[in-house]
């Protein structure tokens, strides 16, 4: 009864009381879910971030170079050093031997001119004996004149022994004088004395140089080259040289060096620099700021060709005996040419035959 009257007289909104607390229980327990599912993420590890490799430039597979197929002038050349000399230079040494050198009248750097005193080797030994044998020998000059009267009464042998024997020793009287003569060294002709190895009191042999005396009016271009690149060197070829500081000079071979000799001034030690061991260059009137003794370099020019066909050696390749090179195509594509090779430089290669100008080649 109670409970028909509850049913019946309750209102609407009543009613409908139950299902709004059943909608709202559902949605609290989604929001619980939602928020138990938030939380646990945050409960787990962070995972990394990945990397942006989109700045990255990847490196490119480098590209062979290639080379145009070119004509020039293709020139062949050896190179050495030197430094100017005089044409006219003279090494000036005593004749006697085992003197001391009592006497310098020169220094480097000093003018002489022709029969000026160079040195003098201490000879008083010399004139010492000289003097006892001109008292001797006058003594010979009186035995002599009575040999001479005698002649008649004396056998003729006996007669031309004693002759043979005064001669003999008025030769010795010569040879002595003329070696004390030599103990003053003249100069040859009027010049510069380029250097002096020598000092006063020095024990001087023959043929040592005492010393070099140069015109420095007569000079000319020395160079020395390899034995290999100098057997490519004649007379007459063209060369360039370089001296600091001065503009490059055009000339030619003059003067091949004299082959050396194993006794060259008598001795090692007297062996001074020479004219005669350069290679010797003619380019006219030098420059008034070339003097002797500034360094230079040349360059001779041993072989020349115009219109060369060339390539650089860096697109030259060889296997065994073959010669080749890879031939760049319009399309890309790439052929291998054998070639026949001309002459090389350091940088170049003549081509005579398997190209033509205009091609393209791959370097290696």
């Amino acid at each position: 009864m109670s409970m028909k009257w509850w049913t019946a007289y309750s209102s609407p909104i009543d009613r409908q009381a139950p299902a709004r607390r059943s909608r709202k229980s559902a949605g609290m327990i989604a929001a619980l879910a939602l928020s138990l599912a938030i939380s646990g993420c945050s409960l787990l590890p962070d995972e990394p971030e990945e990397e942006d490799l989109s700045a990255i430039q990847l490196p490119k597979i480098s590209e062979k170079p290639q080379y145009e197929v070119v004509t020039k002038t293709l020139e062949t050349k050896v190179s050495g050093s030197g430094k100017i000399l005089s044409s006219q230079e003279k090494q000036v040494y005593f004749t006697l031997d085992g003197k001391r050198l009592k006497k310098l009248y020169i220094e480097s750097g000093k003018t002489v001119k022709e029969g000026e005193a160079v040195a003098e080797l201490d000879v008083d030994d010399l004139r010492k004996n000289l003097r006892q044998q001109e008292l001797a020998f006058k003594q010979r000059e009186l035995e002599m004149k009575e040999t001479l009267r005698k002649k008649d009464e004396m056998d003729p042998v006996e007669f031309e022994m004693k002759s043979l024997q005064f001669e003999e020793a008025r030769q010795q009287l010569v040879d002595m004088q003329e070696d004390i003569g030599k103990a003053v060294l003249t100069a040859p002709f009027s010049g510069t004395v380029v250097s002096v190895p020598v000092q006063e009191g020095d024990m001087v042999k023959a043929y040592d140089t005492v010393a070099v005396i140069a015109n420095p009016s007569s000079l000319v271009i020395a160079a020395e080259l390899s034995k290999d690149d100098l057997g490519k060197v004649s007379v007459g070829m063209e060369v360039r040289v370089d001296i600091n500081n001065i503009e490059p000079l055009q000339g030619k071979v003059k003067q091949l060096p004299v082959p050396a000799t194993d006794n060259q001034n008598g001795n090692e030690g007297g062996k001074t620099d020479s004219i005669n061991k350069y290679l010797l260059v003619d380019v006219g009137k030098l420059p008034k700021e070339a003097t002797r003794g500034t360094p230079l370099s040349i360059s001779v020019i041993t072989n020349r060709k115009e219109n060369a066909v060339v390539i650089p050696l860096a697109a030259l390749r060889t296997i065994g005996a073959r010669t080749y090179v890879q031939v760049a195509e319009a399309d890309g594509s790439k052929r291998e040419v054998d070639v026949e090779v001309g002459q090389q430089t350091p940088t170049d290669a003549e081509i005579l035959s398997g190209l033509t100008p205009g091609q393209k080649v791959v370097g290696r």
